[in-house]
């Protein structure tokens, strides 16, 4: 499958800190925590067992100057980062061999594959979130091969869930607790999500058929790795062993953040792709297997 760029000229026009979702095992819900500069490995939660749970956005009041306020703000967010050298640089990447051809092989016989992105945060209070959903929404006026976006975030008010579905957005009724099952080529768009998102989401795709067709941007895994290898906890590797264990599947491309200005919305963060023999049984590997290495 060969796989181009959208000659489409991308025209829209934003602006301040981040939020993301974390998973609490005791209730079964996420939470909302902040992410600073400085703070970039205490992110490790335990898994917990969650079932899939009905959502409606946190606020019910329709408020139409808020909206277009928020509008506003992503659309300057938009044509800030189509013009910054940050994402000029990640287009340069995505149309690289080391991108290109993978997507191309994620893609096989499909012209396209749909984006699911999990954890945005607040796009309403904070830059980051922002940000990285204008990168999204870029991605996807850029490449002919990006389908339709599905969001799914906790915090989302209906504020911000009208604004997602007026930029071409579908946001998901269900929280899936990061478990979608990729039936088809599909892209998991997780920018700082935290790490039970990413085990959720391996978990749930454990075989080599959906694994294969499995595109992951987020947090870099080998980093995960290299904070188990340091700090020699067993409890945390317990609950990220499938992350640590489809490591040795899959190739990571690290996304250069390139100024300060975007460190705060993706630094940190890989393209992910896998690449497991077909009816091999994948068997997790021990924490302590994990640590010892």
């Amino acid at each position: 499958m060969s796989i181009e760029m959208n000659d489409t000229p991308i025209t829209t026009r934003g602006d301040t800190e981040s939020r993301k979702c974390k998973c609490d095992d005791s209730e079964g819900d996420w939470t909302v925590v902040s992410r600073r500069r400085k703070q970039r490995r205490n992110f490790f939660p335990k898994i917990g067992t969650i079932e899939q749970q009905p959502w409606i956005p946190t606020k019910s009041d329709a408020d139409h100057e808020m909206e277009s306020k928020l509008m506003q703000k992503m659309q300057a967010c938009i044509q800030k980062l189509e013009n910054s050298d940050f994402f000029h640089t990640l287009l340069q990447q995505m149309e690289a061999s080391e991108v290109h051809d993978r997507i191309s092989t994620v893609l096989a016989s499909e012209s396209k594959m749909p984006m699911v992105i999990y954890g945005i945060g607040s796009i309403e209070s904070y830059e980051p979130p922002r940000l990285q959903l204008s990168l999204a929404i870029l991605l996807k006026r850029k490449f002919d091969w990006v389908g339709g976006i599905e969001v799914f975030d906790p915090v989302i008010s209906s504020t911000e869930s009208k604004i997602l579905e007026a930029l071409g957005c579908s946001v998901l009724s269900e929280n899936e607790q990061g478990r979608r099952v990729a039936l088809k080529p599909t892209m998991f768009y997780m920018p700082h999500c935290e790490v039970v998102l990413y085990d959720n989401l391996v978990q749930a795709n454990w075989k080599a058929e959906h694994l294969n067709q499995m595109v992951v941007f987020g947090n870099s895994f080998r980093s995960y790795e290299n904070y188990i290898s340091v700090s020699m906890n067993s409890t945390l590797s317990e609950s990220m062993k499938h992350v640590l264990t489809v490591l040795n599947f899959s190739t990571e491309v690290k996304v250069e953040t390139v100024s300060d200005d975007y460190f705060k919305a993706f630094h940190d963060s890989s393209w992910h792709y896998f690449n497991v023999i077909s009816d091999m049984e994948l068997e997790l590997e021990s924490p302590k297997v994990l640590e010892e290495n």
